[in-house]
């Protein structure tokens, strides 16, 4: 063996006995296991422990709300608030019923009692309601609107022929279903099993609308079209009242808290605790919800008009409709039974808020239906103690009626969303690009633009409650760095954890450079690091963080959250009804990390960059655009037309398709697309580097995105700090245009 090799080894052995000891300043790592599964749990306990203390502390709200003497006020800003959370912002087309008949369809003969057509009504522009509307013979005594479960058609509808007969003009809506014959794409031959309401929802979601909010919308349109003083149906002086079953409960539950009209309402099936949201089917995930309502909270907002909740077993979802050879990617969701005890529960937390006024009726539980109805009847006036007789419907619909209206029914509600698209990039050109310029209006329009990204769309978690205490021990090391595993305290069971690769040649005193290299999905820190070519790793990061600290960097390999497939995407569902998200917790890592980096006696607090590949690039656009410790970013294999990519049906790439569930931001459509993020990391310097093969995206939408990006920064006179670098290869790092630009912002110099 050669002298010089012999005198190496020995140098590497002396310097990792002095090496391998804690970095300065910090204690012993001592954890052992799956650090990444480890921190998974970890959040899903802050997030338990939040939600019931969200719980309690709207309770008190609520509380002091009620005996302060202000109600009315704070009623009103309360209902303002479940409008925002629900998406309810459109506009509504104002217009009759309409009566709608089918060629060759006979339609239903009268009952001795009362008569059934089948009605429209518009709600938006392009968007109808629709169903059936029973109509009694003579005036009607009283309105009722009757909404099904979300599987139940009207024409099978039990309750509103019994209406008819005791002489109440119905209606039934129809709803969106939870088949998945029409979730997906013809054009595209793309298919999915999402339910109708997830594939709703999921369009909806980004574009700060929800499907419950589009319904309860036609609800209200109905009562538009119903107390119109043209309509022939002479509603306004009659009382009204709606009942909702399942699905239909919820949707009662909410138009009942939002609409004064309804003067009695009936929920069946869906009433109790909704601190397990998370549980049940995404269609139902609303933003932020349980920092301001639950049940009993929604009930409050009824009072003092009456609302009578009635146990019955509801019809059970244990998940979506089964997988198929082309038809997967829907989100896990079950719908049970609400056990009686909850729902005594939620009614006892119901009326000890409403019991703080004098003489309010309460909340009225029972578990037959004869009486909940009696129960109805009563708050509408109407006195009608002997059951009717027994009567049919009289109205019948094919399976083919039924499919094309249900098509219908979703296509409308689609193509509304779709519209909705253009709209909000002409709201962000309203609030950003027509702003952008240097001075003091852009920079107002700047910090405006992240106070809404970080609040209202990732969520921004309470100031870090614990003082770090990093923990470090050595993982790994090399003829030219070793590294050492690090851990960072953020919030009570929450931790930041990384590999930091230290260069040998570091200098005394110096201070150098450092370079976040963030994974992708169901990564690891060693997964940027690894230069095994057999590792699967290897393919898509070319041990990146590696090369960068054989070039002197110094380099962090942070882990981040997204891995363990639906163990981490339920942290999304636990997360949004708090209005938080899972970047909420990334972010809040990210600060604790570079504030340690910064403080570190080798690192130079100014020099601190980023550069991640695919959820890494999420990482790299969103981090930088909200922390302003790191001075630059590079996105690789991410950067996007994020919008389109997150709620386009007509692209085959799109996450409609996909299980990854967890992509839709509230609202982020009318907050900013990947342009306006990338405004919010200027000045600083922005790079993005996209293979032409990455199936991530389309060239021509990266190119689209980024050339407003380019002009932006022309705009603010610093057109040198942004580049994209197009390289002919697949989803992977490239590494070379982006080592050029962090050499050169980062102030390093090229290896001899």
């Amino acid at each position: 063996m050669k002298t010089s090799t012999l005198l190496l080894l020995a140098g590497l052995a002396l310097g990792s006995t002095a090496l391998a000891q804690p970095l300065p300043g910090t204690q012993p790592l001592e954890k052992s296991g799956d650090l990444s599964a480890e921190m998974v749990a970890g959040i899903s306990r802050w997030l338990e422990r939040t939600t019931d203390e969200a719980a309690a502390e709207r309770a008190r709200v609520w509380r002091e709300a009620a005996t302060g003497g202000a109600w009315d006020a704070f009623a009103n800003e309360r209902q303002q608030r479940l409008r925002r959370a629900l998406g309810i912002t459109d506009r509504r087309t104002p217009g009759l019923l309409e009566e709608v008949s089918t060629i060759g369809v006979k339609p239903a003969a009268p009952t001795q009692n009362y008569s059934v057509r089948r009605v429209r009504w518009p709600v938006f522009e392009g968007v109808n309601g629709e169903g059936l509307l029973f109509q009694p013979k003579g005036a009607a005594r009283a309105a009722i609107i009757v909404v099904p479960d979300a599987d139940e058609i009207p024409e099978r509808s039990l309750l509103a022929p019994e209406l008819a007969t005791r002489g109440c003009l119905v209606l039934v809506p129809v709803l969106v279903d939870r088949r998945d014959d029409w979730s997906g794409s013809e054009a595209m031959q793309r298919f999915t099993n999402q339910p109708h309401r997830e594939w709703i929802y999921r369009q909806a979601f980004e574009m700060g609308r929800t499907l419950i909010g589009y319904e309860v919308q036609k609800i209200q349109a109905a009562l538009d079209a119903l107390t119109a003083p043209e309509s022939s149906l002479r509603i306004p002086a009659q009382p009204i009242g709606i009942v909702g079953s399942g699905e239909g409960g919820l949707l009662a539950l909410h138009c009942a808290a939002l609409d004064v009209r309804l003067h009695a309402t009936l929920v069946r099936g869906h009433f109790g605790p909704r601190e397990r949201l998370f549980e049940e089917p995404i269609y139902r995930n609303v933003f932020g919800l349980l920092r301001d309502f639950g049940d009993a909270e929604l009930a409050a907002l009824i009072s003092p008009r009456r609302l009578i909740v009635e146990t019955n077993p509801v019809l059970e979802i244990v998940g979506p409709p089964p997988v198929g050879e082309r038809r997967r990617g829907a989100a896990p969701g079950v719908i049970k039974t609400p056990p009686l005890a909850d729902v005594q529960a939620e009614i006892g937390r119901a009326n000890a808020l409403l019991g703080s006024w004098k003489n309010v009726p309460q909340v009225v539980l029972t578990t037959e239906t004869n009486k909940a109805v009696q129960a109805l009847l009563g708050a509408l006036s109407i006195e009608d103690s002997a059951p009717p007789a027994a009567t049919a419907s009289a109205i019948t619909a094919t399976p083919d009626f039924i499919d094309e209206r249900q098509r219908r029914t979703v296509r409308e509600l689609e193509l509304f969303t779709q519209r909705l698209v253009e709209e909000a990039e002409r709201n962000r050109t309203t609030a950003v690009w027509a702003k952008l310029k240097s001075g003091p209006e852009w920079d107002a329009a700047q910090n405006d633009l992240r106070k809404r990204l970080w609040e209202q769309s990732i969520g921004k978690l309470p100031p870090n409650s614990l003082l770090p205490h990093p923990r470090s021990r050595v993982i790994r090391e090399t003829p030219k760095w070793i590294a050492h595993e690090v851990t960072l305290d953020v919030l009570p069971d929450v931790f930041a954890w990384g590999w930091l690769l230290v260069p040998r040649d570091l200098k005394p005193g110096e201070r150098r450079p450092v370079v976040v290299c963030q994974h992708g999905l169901e990564g690891l820190p060693e997964d940027v690091v690894t230069d095994d070519p057999k590792a699967r790793a290897f393919a898509f990061y070319k041990s990146f963080a590696a090369k960068l600290a054989e070039q002197g960097f110094i380099v962090y390999a942070p882990h981040n959250p997204y891995r363990g497939q639906e163990h981490f995407r339920v942290l999304q569902r636990r997360a949004n009804p708090l209005g938080l998200s899972l970047f909420s917790f990334i972010v809040a890592q990210h600060d604790v990390t570079t504030q340690w980096l910064a403080g570190l006696p080798f690192v130079d607090p100014k020099r601190i960059g980023f550069y991640g590949l695919s959820y890494g690039g999420k990482s790299a656009m969103r981090i930088p655009a909200l922390l302003d410790r790191y001075s630059l970013s590079i996105c690789s294999g991410d950067f996007n037309e994020w919008i389109r990519k997150n709620v386009s049906p007509d692209y085959r790439g799109s996450y409609l398709f996909t299980g990854e569930y967890e992509m839709p931001e509230w609202n982020l459509a009318n907050v900013a697309n990947y342009a306006e993020i990338a405004m919010l990391i200027a000045p600083r310097p922005f790079m993005v580097e996209r293979g032409h093969d990455d199936g991530v995206g389309m060239d021509e939408w990266v190119g689209y995105e980024y050339a407003k990006v380019r002009r932006g920064y022309t705009k603010l006179g610093i057109s040198e700090r942004t580049e994209i670098e197009w390289f002919d290869g697949p989803h992977t790092i490239h590494g070379v245009g982006t080592f050029d630009f962090l050499r050169k912002h980062l102030a390093w110099p090229a290896p001899k």
